[in-house]
C-alpha cells in the first residue's frame, strides 16, 4: 500500500480545511467535486462518477464516466479507484449537505464498512470531522468544550473507553440502536483518547462551539 493519502472531493458542502496534498498523495474529484477543486485552483488526478452534478467540460484530467443507473455511489467508485491504485488512507470532502442528504448517510455507511476492512477514513465537513475507528485507539486534540460524539457502526462495539472527555468511560459497550455516546465534549486539557477493543466506531468532532 502507498504511504500517502487519497483525497476525495464530492459535490456537497465544501471546506478546504487541511486539504494540502503532497507528492505521494492522490486527489480524486467525485462528479461535481471537480467544480469545487477548480474554484480552489486545484487539479485532480482523476474525475470519476456519472457526472449528474457537473455538466461542464473536464479539461486535461482523466475522466472515468459511469452510467447514472448503477448499483454504486460516486463516492464508492472513488474509494475503489483509490484502493486499486494502492491507498489505504482516505480523506473525504464535499460529502455532507448539498442537495442530497441521503448521500451523506450513504457515506457514513461506506466509511464504517471500509474501516472494518482495515482502511482509515475521515470525512471533513465545514463544521466537523467524522473519524472511523476499528479495534484501535484515536487521539483527538480540539478546543475544550467542543462536542465529541461517539457512535457504534457495529451492532455491538465492545471495550469502549473514553478519556479526556466531559463524560469518561472505561470498558463499556455501545450498540448501533441506542446513541449512548452522543453529545460528549472535549475536557479542559483539549486532548481525548477514544479506544474500542472490538468493533467499529464513527466519531463526530465539532470544529466550532455549538452550545
Amino acid at each position: 500500500m502507498k504511504k500517502g493519502t487519497c483525497y476525495i472531493v464530492g459535490a456537497g458542502d465544501m471546506t478546504s480545511r487541511n486539504l494540502q496534498t503532497k507528492n505521494n498523495d492522490l486527489l480524486i474529484a467525485a462528479d461535481g467535486g471537480y467544480l469545487h477543486l477548480s474554484q480552489l485552483g486545484l487539479r485532480p488526478d482523476f474525475v470519476i462518477g456519472d457526472m449528474d452534478s457537473f455538466h461542464g467540460q473536464v479539461i486535461g484530467v482523466p475522466l472515468l464516466r459511469f452510467p447514472v443507473r448503477k448499483d454504486d455511489t460516486d463516492l464508492s467508485l472513488a474509494l475503489k479507484l483509490g484502493r486499486k491504485i494502492g491507498y489505504n488512507r482516505f480523506k473525504i470532502y464535499g460529502a455532507s449537505g448539498g442537495q442530497r442528504e441521503d448521500h451523506f448517510i450513504a457515506a457514513l455507511q461506506l466509511m464504517g464498512g471500509w474501516s472494518k476492512e482495515g482502511y482509515s477514513l475521515q470525512l471533513i465537513a465545514p463544521h466537523y470531522t467524522i473519524y472511523t475507528l476499528t479495534d484501535s485507539c484515536l487521539l483527538l486534540t480540539q478546543k475544550a468544550g467542543y462536542t465529541i460524539s461517539v457512535f457504534s457502526h457495529s451492532a455491538n462495539s465492545l471495550g469502549v473507553s473514553l478519556k479526556g472527555l466531559s463524560y469518561e468511560a472505561r470498558n463499556i459497550s455501545l450498540g448501533h440502536s441506542h446513541p449512548l455516546g452522543v453529545s460528549n465534549a472535549i475536557g479542559p486539557s483539549g486532548r481525548a483518547v477514544i479506544c474500542v477493543k472490538k468493533g467499529t466506531l464513527l466519531i463526530y468532532a465539532a470544529h466550532r462551539n455549538i452550545h
